[in-house]
């Protein structure tokens, strides 16, 4: 599991907003996003994000996508 989140983290994008607050997202999980004051909270705050959407899927035997050869549990998303 942890290489398969280091994984996805790997593709995740930042952007710092006109307010100062940072917003990170990965672009092939949707609705996986975070937004905090630091870019150290907000990649904190998506792999919580993250976290918590591979629990949603994999207990619901939906897809999860395999990432650099890495598949989890579940049903493989093509």
């Amino acid at each position: 599991m942890t290489n398969y989140i280091r994984a996805v983290m790997s593709r995740a994008t930042y952007t710092v907003l006109t307010d100062g607050s940072t917003y990170g997202e990965i672009p092939e999980f949707e609705n996986v996003s975070a937004r905090a004051d630091t870019l150290e909270q907000c990649r904190h705050d998506l792999v919580e994000s993250l976290e918590e959407w591979i629990f949603s899927r994999v207990t619901r035997q939906l897809p999860v996508p395999v990432i650099d050869g890495i598949q989890l549990p579940g049903k493989e998303m093509m």
